[in-house]
Formats: C-alpha cells, sequence, structure tokens
C-alpha cells in the first residue's frame, strides 16, 4: 500500500452501514465490543491514528471535541469511550493484535467487531492467531508461521493489505457465526458476494498491530462480466484473493 492514509475508505455505503452500526453499539454492544486488561494504550494509539485520518478527509470536519460526519451525524469524540466512538466515525471494523507475554504470538486483545464475516468476537477475544483461526482448515502450522512472519515484519509507515470474496446467501452485514456451527460453503451459487479489503497497520508507539475490515455486500447480479468471470473460474466456491 503506497499510501499510508489508504488503510481507511469511506464510500457510498458510509450513512447505511454507520446507521447498523449506532444499531449494533445501542442494542448488542457486548456482542460487538471487547477489551482485554492493558490493551488500553494500544487502544488510545488506534483512536489517535483514526482520528488523524478523519482529520485529513475531506467529508468529516473535527471541531471542539465534535466530528461532523458525512452522513449529518455530530459525534461527540468520548474518550471515556474510543471503541465505541472510532465505530461511530468509520466504517471499519478494527481489531488490535498485541504480542503475547512469551513473544511466540499476537493476541487480539481488544475490537470492535459490528460485520463479523461467521465468526464471534466473544470466541476469540484474548486468543493468539492460531487459535482465532480455528476452524479454519488451511490454517495449519506453515500458515501460522508465514502469518506470524508477517506480523512480526510489518512496518509502521508500510500497512499491508488483502481483499476476499465471499458467497452468501443473506446480504446481512452482521453476521457471526460460532466455532461450533462455522459456516457452509453453499454448493449452489447463492445471491450475494461479500467482500472484505483487510489492512494490517503497525502502531509505532505501542507495536501493536490493527486488523481492520470494510465489507461490502452487493447482489451477485450486479458484477460486471469480468467480475462474474472470475467467480466462475472458482466454481461457485468461496474465492479469495490478496494484494
Amino acid at each position: 500500500m503506497t499510501d499510508p492514509r489508504a488503510w481507511l475508505v469511506q464510500d457510498d455505503a458510509y450513512g447505511a452501514q454507520i446507521a447498523l452500526r449506532e444499531e449494533l453499539l445501542a442494542t448488542r454492544r457486548d456482542d460487538v465490543v471487547a477489551v482485554t486488561p492493558g490493551a488500553e494504550a494500544a487502544i488510545e494509539e488506534l483512536y489517535e491514528a483514526v482520528l488523524e485520518w478523519v482529520r485529513g478527509a475531506a467529508a468529516f470536519r473535527l471541531e471542539f471535541g465534535v466530528c461532523h460526519c458525512p452522513d449529518g451525524r455530530a459525534v461527540a469524540l468520548d474518550s471515556d469511550d474510543k471503541l465505541g466512538t472510532m465505530a461511530r466515525l468509520v466504517q471499519e471494523d478494527l481489531c488490535i493484535l498485541q504480542r503475547s507475554a512469551d513473544g511466540t504470538e499476537h493476541v487480539l486483545t481488544a475490537a470492535v467487531l459490528c460485520f463479523p464475516a461467521s465468526w464471534t468476537l466473544a470466541e476469540k477475544i484474548g486468543r493468539p492467531l492460531t487459535r482465532i483461526h480455528v476452524p479454519v482448515a488451511p490454517y495449519d502450522d506453515m500458515m501460522a508461521k508465514r502469518v506470524q512472519r508477517l506480523f512480526d515484519n510489518l512496518r509502521a509507515d508500510t500497512p499491508l493489505w488483502r481483499q476476499n470474496a465471499l458467497l452468501y446467501a443473506s446480504p446481512a452485514l452482521f453476521h457471526p457465526a460460532s466455532e461450533a456451527k462455522p459456516r457452509v460453503r453453499p454448493e449452489a451459487r447463492p445471491e450475494f458476494l461479500r467482500s472484505e479489503r483487510q489492512c494490517l497497520l503497525r502502531l509505532p508507539r505501542t507495536d501493536a498491530v490493527v486488523f481492520s475490515i470494510h465489507t461490502w455486500v452487493v447482489p451477485i447480479g450486479q458484477l460486471s462480466t469480468t467480475q462474474m468471470a472470475l467467480l466462475d473460474e472458482h466454481s461457485g466456491h468461496d474465492a479469495e484473493r490478496s494484494t
């Protein structure tokens, strides 16, 4: 990623997605926000990074402790609820991972996750990377080592990103699933394509890693001919593409 500001995106779904995030924060906060002890400094640094991005975004305006957003809301910058405030400002879900006490893996220490793609925050918070990826079949020991090396070598001035494409029968953005009942890949092509732009950003002061997730859900029928051809290459199964 050549532009370090590009780890966050504001698009034409902003209003609808933020409205859902507001609803989830108000009615299901325990399902979408989680913090472990010791994550406070990393949350503070991430909060500063999000506000820095907002200050440089033309569609937002910060003044007197309030952020005026593209959808017309005025969001108070609540220093006592930094995760909740960030969730009300940007479309991305934000997960903070910090190195474990023994130094071997990164652990999910805090997150605001309003749009889970078939996983549940309560089952992942406080867990290391290898445990977080249960029950992802391809995440074996070799894959775990590769991912950990990626985290270890991540530079603060160079965020990384990847994009996936997942086939869903439902357009619901809030789509949790338990490890005991993982999502079953559809045999026939369903109606919706869910795509996540996932970024990794190192916070220089605390050395924590931020995993941000920007989600799009579109009807299959709205895809271009080229996009449909790419899906056809994968025979109707979930396709994952990285950059």
